[in-house]
């Protein structure tokens, strides 16, 4: 079936970059998404000049003296049923799927983050890890690791995004080691035997030497995926102690033995559990391996980043996931995670907001069975060599294309209804992120160095403002 919506989006977006100049100096950039869907990250031909005029309209000044934290990207996670999906995809239409979602010009939206998974997660078609064994075997020096079932879809989609952005950078996580390691010998739930912490080290260092001869830098890694939830297939529980004592006495000490510089990033779950990060932070022994804590915000409050921050601001924050449930709701889910990730994540001291999966099927698939997500919408939909845009594209379209890595969180004000953030690239261009949370239209200024830009956003609208 023709996907009317799809076709217009495309037709719009080419007229938009066809017909709109450079950009002119001194002068705002808008790319605007409505909640009524009548503009879809759309470039707006007009360009708004800066001036010395002043009006009564509320303000966002932005302030570049005042900087926070480098931002490393923003992107998605790439599950194995994500790229099982994309591999079935015709060629050439899986380079345009591709190009569409990595590279940056043009209208392509320039993911720049990806998060893997070590192993399946419950986005795969079925359970394995990277060192099956009947039952009742082990294999404590990894004598039998094999990437397996990656080989066939995972690594292949890898490569092909690498030859359009080398530079991307790549989160290793990890659901479940092998269930010969864990006390229930099962992919569900469960713990790590402590005699096979260091066996389980030797598995990730495998992992990131396999990743590495197949051309693939994974530049950080997670322990544990969600350490305090044994609901899904696969998971495992691994509590904050075991932790920080699989870091500090097994893993840390491995990855510098080998020279291995992928980061170690801890926690990777809700901000209801900022204690989890800190106790592991609180351990010097501990400490001095680990770059940051990632999160997730099925529960607390994204406020939670920067408690750890206070605590420990020697050490980076990281959002890694978020799903939005099918069939979805434009409007509300594209609101709530601008305000609480793209604006809430990155004003909380976060390097990286990552949507959770890239892509599903129209059954919302693949997933294992026993616990794995049958409604987790993907921020694309692929049916055969087709796809659909869902909600999740367009919101990291939003940051992705402009707030490049190595850009730098400025300082902007809050007002009432606006929420916003603002960031500096490397190439020392301007990039603002407003939401309108308000039930009505609203206009307000945009400052910088005494001069001001007046803008309009309907309601639950979002734009990216760019300027030099």
């Amino acid at each position: 079936m023709v996907n009317i919506k799809q076709l217009a989006f495309t037709a719009v977006m080419a007229a938009s970059v066809a017909a709109a100049s450079a950009q002119q100096k001194g002068s705002v950039q808008t790319w605007l998404t409505n909640a009524d869907q009548s503009a879809l990250f759309q470039r707006q031909n007009q360009e708004t000049p800066f001036s010395k005029n002043t009006n009564s309209n509320p303000v966002i000044e932005i302030n570049e003296k005042e900087s926070y934290q480098s931002i490393d990207g923003f992107g998605f996670c790439l599950t194995g049923g994500s790229a099982q999906l994309i591999m079935k995809m015709d060629a050439a239409k899986r380079a345009e799927l591709l190009k569409d979602l990595f590279a940056t010009d043009g209208t392509n939206i320039g993911i720049s983050y990806l998060r893997v998974t070590i192993g399946a997660s419950d986005l795969n078609e079925y359970v394995f890890s990277y060192d099956d064994l009947p039952k009742g075997e082990t294999d404590v020096n990894m004598t039998k690791f094999d990437l397996g079932p990656d080989e066939k879809d995972v690594i292949p989609v890898l490569k092909e995004i690498l030859t359009i952005n080398p530079k991307i950078k790549i989160l290793g996580s990890s659901w479940s080691p092998p269930v010969w390691m864990k006390t229930t010998g099962d992919t569900k739930g469960g713990s790590l035997k402590p005699e096979y912490f260091d066996a389980y080290a030797k598995y990730l260092v495998k992992y990131v030497k396999a990743m590495k001869q197949n051309g693939i830098t994974i530049d950080a890694m997670t322990v544990q995926n969600e350490p305090l939830h044994g609901g899904n297939n696969p998971s495992m529980v691994m509590p904050a102690l075991d932790e920080a004592n699989f870091i500090k006495t097994n893993l840390g000490p491995m990855f510098k033995a080998e020279d291995i510089k992928t980061k170690i990033i801890i926690y990777d779950h809700n901000c209801d559990k900022p204690e989890y990060p800190i106790s592991i932070l609180n351990d010097p022994d501990a400490k001095k391996y680990v770059d940051g804590s990632a999160f997730h915000l099925y529960g607390g409050k994204i406020e939670a980043l920067s408690e750890v921050h206070n605590a420990h601001p020697d050490r980076n924050l990281y959002f890694t996931e978020q799903w939005m449930g099918a069939p979805g709701d434009f409007k509300r889910d594209v609101t709530d995670h601008i305000t609480k990730l793209t604006i809430g994540a990155t004003r909380n001291w976060s390097r990286t907001v990552i949507e959770w999966n890239l892509a599903t099927d129209q059954q919302y698939g693949p997933h294992t069975d026993r616990g794995g997500c049958d409604i987790c919408m993907g921020g694309i939909t692929i049916n055969k060599d087709s796809f659909t845009r869902n909600p999740a594209y367009y919101v990291v379209a939003h940051a992705a294309k402009f707030v490049r890595p190595g850009s730098v969180r400025i300082g902007s004000n809050l007002i009432d209804d606006l929420p916003n953030v603002a960031f500096k690239t490397p190439e020392g261009k301007k990039v603002l992120i407003v939401i309108n949370n308000g039930s009505e239209a609203k206009n307000f200024d945009i400052k910088y160095k005494d001069q001001r830009v007046t803008e309009a956003l309907k309601p639950g609208s979002v734009a990216t403002y760019i300027w030099n």
